[in-house]
């Protein structure tokens, strides 16, 4: 089963479950985030999670062997239209170099990790409306001379 179809076999079946990625990820002992990507394909599990994610969702185990195979992480290069996907594209176009900026000033030459990364979505109640909190977390990974 390639991770595609995988997503597909997922994404239908926590439809008929009724179940939120918070409580799968709860069930399987890992952070929503980073079980979604999972699920979504853009990263793989340890046999353990994947399995409990099959059983919290009926699977089997040909989905459980593909959330456990290596992705391959690419992605369409255009601009998204999704509004969703496209607002943070906006960010790292507007405030990409800020960032970097940033980065170089505190910490020096280098990059933050997306491999040793957490990151964790919020809801923040406003008077003045709703606000998404995000979280990233990445380990400073600095260039080294040779």
């Amino acid at each position: 089963m390639k991770k595609l179809e995988m997503t597909e076999v997922i994404m239908a079946a926590k439809t008929s479950s009724g179940l939120g990625w918070e409580a799968i990820a709860e069930h399987a002992g890992l952070a929503p985030v980073f079980l979604t990507s999972a699920c979504l394909g853009m990263n793989s599990l340890k046999p353990e999670f994947a399995d409990k994610v099959c059983e919290i969702l009926k699977l089997p185990d040909e989905v459980s062997v593909a959330l456990q195979q290596f992705p391959h992480k690419t992605w369409d290069k255009a601009v998204p239209t999704d509004p969703v996907i496209y607002r943070w594209y906006e960010i790292v176009g507007v405030y990409g170099e800020t960032i970097k900026e940033l980065i170089h000033e505190k910490f020096g030459d280098g990059i933050m990790s997306a491999i040793d990364f957490s990151m964790h979505i919020d809801k923040e109640e406003n008077p003045a409306g709703d606000r998404v909190v995000v979280t990233l977390n990445g380990k400073f990974l600095p260039y080294k001379s040779w």
